[in-house]
């Protein structure tokens, strides 16, 4: 069987099957506050039984399971982000990323933000936010490079040999 690349986007609209027999027994408070929704969770790793996902610092974990798979913007629950506007039409402000909803009639997920302490009302696409948040990662180099030698010469000075 061939596991998806992971992590991976999506959300999990309806009960995916009868009981509670899918969710780990440590999760079930927690998964069923948030599943079935429209949140978009992140699924993070699959331990060889179960799927852990998150949502923001929420995190629970479920046996592999039918959910709608979503494109991910490049921008998670936590980052900060700029909203973007068209000459004055909208109010362009710095804020963080608190809520993300996948709406099936756009056919896209749209962000709920936090301003300081205060929830933004208005719901924001990608193409309304520039991300601020450094998401870059270095893979481990894999190229070995010899230790350079020094040696001293008559003059003081050293040499690479």
């Amino acid at each position: 069987m061939q596991w998806p690349q992971l992590p991976d986007y999506g959300c999990i609209l309806r009960w995916p099957e009868d009981g509670q027999g899918f969710i780990h027994p440590d999760d079930v408070p927690v998964a069923t506050r948030c599943i079935p929704s429209a949140r978009v969770l992140r699924r993070e790793y699959f331990d060889g039984v179960y799927y852990h996902y998150r949502y923001g610092s929420v995190r629970f974990r479920l046996r592999p399971t039918m959910w709608l798979k979503v494109k991910s913007d490049g921008i998670d629950i936590g980052d900060l982000v700029e909203t973007t506007g068209i000459g004055m039409e909208r109010e362009l402000f710095v804020a963080q990323v608190w809520g993300m909803y996948f709406v099936s009639r756009k056919g896209c997920i749209l962000y709920r933000l936090r301003r300081a302490d205060t929830k933004v009302p208005q719901l924001y696409s990608a193409d309304q936010l520039r991300l601020l948040s450094d998401k870059t990662s270095l893979r481990p180099g894999d190229t070995n490079h010899p230790a350079p030698k020094w040696s001293g010469t008559s003059e003081g000075s050293l040499e690479l040999e």
